[in-house]
């Protein structure tokens, strides 16, 4: 049974153990995703909610609106994504001598679990027509992390410093065109 509090202790005690140690955390939670609606609440709006930070663990309560994507992104540091309500669809890229190309893609339903090292590249797109709901537990400061982190334009997929603030925008907008689109 999902209890916020008591989650965030586990993925503490897990993280001296290693990626597979939080891993299991993960997976233990988001398998009764009910139960995380209940204790985090129904999402009202797309974002990125931070349950619990500091610098060596920092856990995120993710809601992505309906049919958005997210540009690829590197995150510098070990993560753990959890999906507990809709669909969460990743595209993995490489580096390349300019860009990035994309190798390969990874869908997560309800109860699924996806462990990416520090250097992984990927992009996010939800794809349903509703909100999806993730837990990311990440081994360090998402919000401010030791090392820079990148994110490539979705256009050109030349690599940029990543920017929070407008990660945050992006959601932002995902959702009020989604809106737009209900009336």
């Amino acid at each position: 049974m999902f209890v916020k509090d008591r989650f965030i202790q586990d993925c503490v005690d897990a993280l001296g153990e290693g990626q597979g140690a939080i891993q299991e955390v993960v997976a233990e939670a988001v398998a009764d995703g009910a139960r995380i609606l209940h204790e985090l609440g129904e999402p009202e709006h797309a974002g990125i909610a931070p349950i619990y930070r500091s610098p060596e663990l920092t856990i995120i309560n993710f809601v992505w609106a309906p049919y958005m994507i997210l540009m690829p992104h590197n995150h510098q540091m070990p993560a753990t994504i959890g999906i507990y309500s809709g669909r969460e669809d990743n595209v993995f890229w490489q580096r390349t001598v300019v860009s990035i190309d994309a190798v390969g893609a990874k869908s997560l339903g309800p109860g699924e679990v996806i462990a990416l090292d520090r250097n992984v590249i990927h992009s996010v797109l939800n794809p349903i027509g509703k909100m999806t709901c993730a837990i990311h537990v990440y081994g360090g400061d998402f919000f401010a992390p030791e090392k820079q982190r990148s994110q490539w334009d979705h256009e050109t997929l030349l690599e940029e410093p990543w920017n929070v603030e407008r990660v945050k925008a992006i959601f932002q907008e995902a959702e009020i065109r989604f809106n737009a689109t209900k009336n």
